[in-house]
């Protein structure tokens, strides 16, 4: 009886709209070339990937670690004429929600090193191709361990200068950097990228439009707990399949470019929607600007002026106010999404990390 309304409840709220799709995701008004993971031997999927590692140019290294009792799989950048005996900076990426390190993290790890830094990003727990099950866990202690971790992993890399770790994080990665950087001052910059404060979306919803369902929402997840407790189907949200047609009929245009990046002309095999419905009992009492004033280092916030998501990155940037040394960087013109890939946009946004963390490490 229990299971049959939960699945009715479960169904009921997935098509009365998107009061489950809040996921950082897929019509881009300037149509993105399709980059095919099969076409690299690194299965990126970003312009100007590396295809080979050579000499005098910036390298790609998998590499892997244990973080607890998980092993995590990683890709490390390194410099142009990168040796050694020297030491260099080193920049941490947190990719998105649904992200892998191949996408659009890994673009901005390639073109971070290209500015002299050693830079690391890594799949998530439980996502990607890093351990964990139920697959698609999405917890914010988790993620936030997957920072804490990378630090850890890329302290003691050949070169690195641990008293010189930055961090970077873009869209839900974002949220969960400044939260990580609130209690970790290994960084000593922090930026984030069109973040996403997953845990008011969760909560709220986008745009703050499911506040008055929020109860029944957590009845729903508390039940889906329920279930996997007593070896029962693990249940995930976002994980729909949808038409052209019904992509277009988002009502929000993160979704509807989210759905594009993610599911057509950056896909990747590893990258996934969807997360698992127990996930909400974590993510809806998290919030990325609980206790942000403890962030007293250097921080740069990088938003588009189109971005639906704009007020997730407003909202925090007011808020931390442990530090003086902050800056809000709006790029005229790009959405949420098309930070991700729209060369002029990234060029933007490269461009004004370039400065931040050559004055800050």
């Amino acid at each position: 009886m229990t299971r049959n309304i939960f699945d009715n409840n479960r169904r009921r709220f997935i098509k009365s709209g998107t009061l489950f799709l809040t996921t950082a995701l897929v019509g881009v008004p300037e149509m993105a070339q399709t980059e095919n993971y099969k076409k690299n031997p690194f299965t990126l999927v970003y312009k100007g990937a590396i295809t080979e590692n050579l000499p005098g140019q910036v390298n790609i290294h998998p590499v892997s670690y244990m973080l607890h009792g998980l092993k995590i799989a990683a890709n490390v950048y390194t410099p142009p004429g990168y040796t050694t005996p020297l030491k260099y900076p080193a920049i941490v990426v947190a990719h998105p929600n649904g992200g892998v390190k191949e996408q659009v993290a890994g673009l901005y790890a390639q073109r971070l090193a290209e500015l002299g830094y050693v830079t690391i990003t890594a799949d998530a727990a439980y996502q990607g191709a890093s351990e964990g099950e139920p697959r698609q866990t999405d917890k914010p202690y988790y993620r936030i361990e997957d920072i804490h971790g990378m630090a850890d992993f890329v302290s003691h890399y050949a070169g690195v200068d641990p008293s010189r770790i930055g961090l970077l994080g873009i869209c839900g990665g974002g949220g969960y950097s400044l939260a990580a950087s609130q209690t970790d001052k290994r960084f000593k910059a922090v930026a984030t990228l069109s973040m996403f404060n997953s845990g008011r979306v969760r909560r709220n919803g986008y745009e703050d439009t499911q506040i008055s369902t929020i109860q029944e929402r957590l009845r729903l997840a508390s039940e889906a707990r329920a279930e996997e407790a007593n070896g029962g189907k693990v249940l995930y949200i976002g994980d729909q399949k949808l038409t052209d047609a019904q992509i277009a009929a988002l009502p929000f245009v993160l979704y509807r470019q989210g759905f594009e990046y993610y599911g057509k002309t950056h896909a990747h095999p590893n990258s996934s929607s969807r997360y698992t419905m127990s996930s909400l009992l974590d993510l809806m009492r998290f919030d990325a600007t609980d206790h942000i004033d403890l962030i007293d280092k250097p921080l740069l916030m990088i938003a588009g002026s189109n971005a639906d998501s704009l007020y997730m990155t407003q909202d925090a940037f007011s808020k931390a106010t442990g530090t003086s040394d902050k800056k809000l960087f709006i790029i005229p013109g790009a959405t949420h999404i098309e930070t991700y890939w729209v060369p002029k946009y990234v060029n933007a946004a490269v461009n004004e990390m370039r400065s931040f963390f050559k004055r800050t490490l």
